[in-house]
This record gives C-alpha cells, structure tokens and sequence, in this order.
C-alpha cells in the first residue's frame, strides 16, 4: 500500500470527510510530508471506491458546489489493521538490524535522537 493510500484510509479511520478535510487531515498526520493535490486525491478516492476500501457516505451542497463525505468501510478498516501491522513489522525489523549496528557505548535512543 502507498504512504498516501495509507494515511487517506488512516483519516477515514476516526470520521467521514471531504475532500478538503482530507488534503488537510493526511497534511497533519504526516507532519506535512505529504500533501495531495486534488487532482491526485480525487482519482486515489475513486480508486479506493472501486476497491470497496472506501464509500461515499453523503453529499451536502456548499455554496452551489456538491461536497461528498467519504467514509472508511469494514474492508478499509481490515485492510488499514493489516497493513498497520505490516510497518510495526518492518519497523521493529528495522530497529533490530540498527541495533547491531552501534557504536560501542550508544544507545539505540542516542542514535535516533541524532537522526531527528
């Protein structure tokens, strides 16, 4: 799974948006690191849709303009849980891999906080 699918879904996790709220939400929970067009987010969601990952769940009117609300469904929410689970795996791999990479004396905290 793409990082942008990834965090789309992860926004959906806790409420239905829009697509502003969306751009916005994937913008905070990625400290800014990925910022969707739109463009790019509205074939993502349709993509998603397609998929059964994601459903709209209803559309207001706002200044003359439709706004449709998405929501994350059952399958999103296996599919999110799944692949959580996959980066924890790999993270953790990760970690252990760079844990026996330290220099005599450093601690695995030392070493992260140098890279931040």
């Amino acid at each position: 799974m793409q990082e942008p699918t990834f965090l789309i879904l992860t926004a959906l996790a806790a409420e239905p948006l829009h697509g502003y709220g969306l751009i916005r939400a994937v913008a905070d929970l990625s400290d800014g690191d990925v910022r969707l067009r739109a463009g790019t987010l509205y074939g993502a969601l349709d993509r998603l849709a397609e998929q059964g990952l994601i459903e709209i769940e209803r559309t207001e009117e706002v200044e003359g303009r439709l706004r449709r609300y998405y929501r994350l469904t059952d399958g999103g929410a296996a599919a999110l849980t799944e692949q959580s689970a996959r980066l924890r795996r790999n993270a953790a791999a990760a970690e252990t891999q760079l844990r026996r990479r330290l220099a005599p004396g450093m601690s695995f905290s030392a070493m992260v906080e140098a890279a931040a």
